[in-house]
């Protein structure tokens, strides 16, 4: 089991810990309803420093990107980050990630904590351009400070000017007195802020000026649990949960950062797929009937066939209804489709909605 540079504050502060992607890594503190309330309506902090972290550099740094990815990153500027994912070279999923430009030659990339060797040997294994590599995963922590009050309550601790940050954008600068830290507008929520990248031994530092700036707002430690509800109520994908080595970026909703202007490694397959039409989709969908939808729970039809499962599923903390993703046969997949989640051997109704679940 790893440690990150602060397993030993979490365990102080009295947080649940459990292992997660090979890491020690809090699960809540004071409960996933408060935790999550906190960062939708003021702010929260998360530590994510088990996340990967990959430098890509060289004039064929780009051309690399272009081959692995499903994502034009040819449209990328300095400063500007994207959504991607890299095909298998079956159709599958090795995994989801984001790409920061730096430089037109300098690519930083963050992948998820329980694929970090996988995508390094993957990518390694198709750099036959010379690209310089490094994992640099070991090296830096990660505080995802998020929600809606995350900007005021960090400025007074950086020279860049957080309000105006744009979504998917991402500056250097000085904050929290460590110099040259990445400060990206990106996040897992939906309810904005930032990542801030440091090295592991300014870690401490960041997080205790962290919470001093942000004492006044209310700031918390946020842990994975709501990290997680979060994020489904954004319908926003899990890797291990909703998308994986067995589903298409298709199937799964992200032909939007599926590009067929570019040739990459399965855009054959891909568009073939595309073509011939989908066999199942990922689909959201709300609880009709009370019940909650877990990982893995068969989907019904109304004769109470099989007819997919629950990939993601939970009590929608800010809805008070069970919400959930699942892939179901491309026919139940029309928005308000009626469909049945087997919950104790008992088909619950629920209908297929449109994403995000949860509206500001």
């Amino acid at each position: 089991m790893k440690n990150t540079a602060l397993t030993h504050i979490h365990a102080a502060l009295g947080a649940k810990m459990v292992p997660f992607a090979g890491y020690n890594m809090p699960v809540q503190y004071e409960g996933v309803n408060s935790e999550h309330e906190t960062v939708r309506n003021g702010v929260g902090v998360f530590d994510v420093s088990h996340m990967g972290e990959f430098l890509l550099k060289g004039p064929n740094a780009l051309e690399l990107i272009q081959k692995v990815c499903t994502n034009d990153a040819s449209v990328l500027f300095d400063g500007k980050a994207q959504y991607s994912c890299m095909p298998n070279g079956k159709g599958g999923i090795i995994d989801d990630l984001i790409i920061y430009r730096i430089n037109e030659e300098t690519y930083f990339i963050v992948v998820n904590a329980s694929n970090i060797e996988k995508d390094w040997n993957w990518i390694s294994e198709h750099n036959n351009l010379g690209v310089e590599m490094q994992n640099l995963s070991d090296q830096y922590s990660l505080l995802a400070i998020q929600g809606p009050k995350a900007a005021q309550a960090m400025q007074s601790l950086t020279n860049i000017d957080l309000s105006n940050m744009t979504y998917y954008t991402f500056q250097y600068g000085t904050f929290a007195g460590i110099e040259n830290v990445m400060v990206s507008a990106t996040g897992y929520t939906g309810s904005g802020g930032f990542e801030v990248y440091v090295k592991n031994e300014d870690a401490q530092r960041l997080w205790n000026a962290v919470f001093e700036a942000g004492e006044s707002f209310g700031i918390k430690p946020i842990g994975l649990a709501a990290r997680d509800t979060l994020r489904l109520e954004m319908g926003f994908c899990l890797y291990g949960n909703d998308i994986d080595d067995s589903t298409s970026p298709l199937e799964a909703g992200l032909g939007w950062i599926t590009k067929f202007s570019k040739s990459f490694i399965d855009d054959t397959y891909l568009r073939n797929q595309k073509e011939a039409g989908l066999t199942r989709k990922l689909v959201a969908f709300e609880m009709v009937d009370r019940g909650i939808p877990r990982h893995n729970y068969p989907i019904l039809d109304a004769q109470g066939n099989v007819i997919g499962k629950v990939t993601s599923g939970t009590m929608s903390p800010s809805m008070k209804i069970g919400i959930g993703l699942g892939y179901v046969k491309t026919e139940f997949a029309a928005l308000d489709s009626e469909i049945f989640i087997s919950i104790r051997e008992k088909g619950i109704a629920a209908k297929v909605v449109k994403l995000p679940f949860y509206k500001k």
